[in-house]
């Protein structure tokens, strides 16, 4: 379960300005965009059978930070401030590879300024071009 504030600004004087972590602020902003834009929100999980430290298999859940419905369409977003090497890029994007289907995907990121699709379909856009952009669902 996740819980996002309607301000962020008011989040950050109720903390007393503590965990000014970019990459939580930046997933409250979506989530508030999203909503904005009247569209239903989830959190999804997949799961993936990953072999431990030991070899032995284990399932593992992975989370979609958004999994949003509007209007007939359905759409999987990954927050991510920045993916800066192939360990943060794998974990930020092995949930899509996860989810069995061929519905849009899309990864919000700081560290992008153009828009760009990767070799898996998945829309890299940066997060000023997410929040002016809303023909993307």
């Amino acid at each position: 379960m996740k819980n996002y504030c309607e301000d962020v600004g008011l989040r950050n004087a109720r903390i007393g300005f503590r965990q000014q972590e970019m990459t939580h602020i930046m997933e409250n902003i979506i989530y508030n965009e999203l909503v904005i834009r009247r569209a239903s929100v989830d959190i999804g999980i997949v799961y993936s059978n990953e072999k431990d430290e030991k070899g032995k298999q284990k399932r593992t859940a992975r989370e979609i930070d958004f999994v949003v419905s509007k209007g007939g369409k359905k759409v999987y977003i990954q927050s991510a401030y920045a993916m800066e090497n192939p360990e943060k890029i794998n974990t930020e994007m092995r949930p899509f590879s996860l989810t069995g289907d061929s519905f849009p995907k899309i990864a919000v990121r700081h560290d992008v300024r153009k828009r760009w699709y990767d070799d898996n379909g998945v829309l890299n856009i940066g997060i000023i071009d997410f929040l002016l952009d809303e023909s993307l669902f």
